[in-house]
């Protein structure tokens, strides 16, 4: 794929998004960034490190900044405790090239990664049987099944 027609692509899927998904976006961008950087420590590439770790910093600042305090307040000083964790160690292992750092990170995006995408899972279960529900399906009869052949 060409880089313009990728960059159409992405613009599309991230206006197309459900805020869902933007946030498991965020976490996959920052993810991959982390990894990208992780290459390029052990490498000793720094220049590249710098670029992927800048990235992901601000990623994690983006998640910062979009906890909605006001609506659940303990569970986003948690959030905000912990992704500034994992911020702080964004910017050590790129300020000392530290993989001890970038690991500690990247295990904190991961877990709240899968985290989240056991939460989206669970709501789309729920979106799924609250939408049956409304639904007006008759239950299935002896005559219905009756007229329903497996034979073709």
């Amino acid at each position: 794929m060409n880089p313009q027609a990728a960059k159409k692509y992405l613009r599309t899927k991230v206006l197309t998004a459900t805020a869902e998904q933007l946030q498991m976006m965020l976490f996959d961008g920052a993810i991959r960034f982390c990894e990208q950087a992780r290459i390029a420590l052990e490498k000793k590439n720094f220049e590249q490190s710098y670029q992927a770790l800048t990235k992901a910093q601000a990623i994690v600042n983006q998640l910062i900044c979009a906890l909605k305090p006001d609506v659940m307040p303990d569970l986003c000083k948690r959030l905000k405790g912990l992704y500034a964790f994992a911020y702080r160690r964004l910017v050590d292992a790129n300020l000392n090239h530290r993989l001890e750092s970038l690991d500690e990170a990247l295990n904190v995006l991961k877990f709240q990664r899968q985290t989240w995408a056991m939460l989206m899972e669970n709501l789309g279960k729920q979106k799924a049987a609250a939408a049956a529900a409304k639904l007006d399906i008759p239950a299935p009869d002896g005559r219905m099944e009756a007229s329903i052949s497996m034979q073709g």
